[in-house]
């Protein structure tokens, strides 16, 4: 667990204290090193960055696409944050009700959004560009 901990970026003088002494940054990457400690080959992951800054939830966000390139591990990872799924995803599913409306890779959907429900929540999470979110893929999360 120690090799784990220092592969996600906790400093050794955190290794012995309390959750409540470390931020959210440094438990959630405690969080993400016990999920990788049974050495899954898959991950899922809930909102892992929503109740983070957002200089932190770039932090972890790289630390994620690090993680999943060298110890090849997919991940599930659920999110509303549009952008950052753009970024991070290979493959959406939207779901509405509860039920799959679309499922493709992640530039056919933000491409060409086929499902009324996906074309809605595109364009509600960027009205300044008609619907189309920023190429984040050229860039860091940030």
């Amino acid at each position: 667990m120690i090799e784990l901990l220092g592969l996600v970026g906790i400093p050794p003088d955190k290794y012995h204290v309390f959750p409540h002494e470390m931020s959210g940054g440094q438990r959630q990457r405690v969080a993400i090193a016990r999920a990788l400690a049974v050495n899954p080959k898959m991950v899922i992951l809930d909102e892992p960055v929503s109740s983070l800054d957002v200089s932190i939830q770039a932090q972890i966000v790289n630390l994620l696409k690090e993680l999943q390139a060298n110890l090849q591990v997919s991940m599930i990872f659920i999110s509303h944050d549009l952008p950052l799924v753009k970024y991070i995803a290979d493959k959406v599913i939207v779901m509405y009700g509860g039920k799959i409306v679309e499922a493709a890779r992640c530039t056919e959907i933000f491409q060409n959004p086929k499902h009324p429900y996906t074309k809605a929540l595109i364009a509600a999470a960027t009205p300044a560009s008609g619907g189309h979110i920023k190429d984040s893929t050229k860039t860091s999360y940030l």
